[in-house]
């Protein structure tokens, strides 16, 4: 018995690639990379996020011409910016960093309260790997054929479908797509589909050896 739904993913419906989405995206870079104060994410604290993030990292101007391209290629009129809630502060226009022993691919889809697209920007000049970008899962249970791709509109999470397991982990999936990680790449997507940072890079104390990614978070119009 299938429990998710599954579509096949298409390019500037499910999601969008654009690089050199900005022009100072090096200037941006480094601007994060002096930020002095920064939230801790797991393993240090129970977050369902890895890694460290700080809010405000672009100005309005640039997160401007970030929602200008992912209005005009995934075809939404309206998009608003997640906000802070009492379940906590928003992750709309957070730079998160994480290194590679500090988080690995989790599987999940964001939550329908929160958004109905997501975006990432990567800011690493010079990543050590293009496989630590964004990739898209199906779930695929042991013994099982392969299943759906995304979360049913009605539910919160995956953790709220019917005969879902509680306790998820990577190899209940099965990556379906990956767009790699390139510098001032922006990835949009649907955040109902599965997705996951693919992995993390960095193994010393240094902030400049992680990935570096912004995140975004929006509601779109009914």
């Amino acid at each position: 018995m299938s429990l998710l739904p599954y579509r096949a993913l298409t390019l500037g419906t499910d999601y969008w690639i654009q690089d050199n989405v900005l022009p100072n995206a090096l200037e941006i870079a480094q601007r994060c990379m002096s930020f002095s104060t920064w939230t801790l994410g797991s393993p240090w604290r129970p977050e369902p996020w890895p890694g460290m993030r700080a809010q405000g990292a672009l100005t309005p101007d640039e997160v401007q011409t970030i929602e200008s391209c992912v209005k005009q290629y995934l075809h939404v009129p309206n998009l608003t910016p997640q906000s802070d809630s009492e379940a906590g502060l928003s992750g709309h226009n957070h730079i998160q960093i994480c290194g590679g022993s500090e988080g690995v691919a989790r599987p999940h889809v964001d939550s329908a309260s929160i958004c109905d697209y997501a975006a990432v920007l990567y800011l690493h000049p010079s990543p050590p790997t293009t496989h630590s970008g964004t990739s898209f899962y199906r779930l695929h249970l042991p013994g099982e054929s392969p299943d759906g791709n995304y979360c049913p509109k009605a539910y919160e999470s995956l953790s709220e479908v019917p005969g879902f397991s509680q306790e998820m982990d990577p190899t209940m999936f099965d990556e379906i797509l990956e767009a790699p990680y390139v510098f001032n790449r922006l990835v949009a997507y649907k955040s109902d589909l599965i997705h996951s940072a693919t992995g993390y890079f960095g193994w010393d104390h240094a902030l400049a050896s992680k990935r570096m990614a912004v995140v975004f978070f929006w509601k779109a119009p009914e």
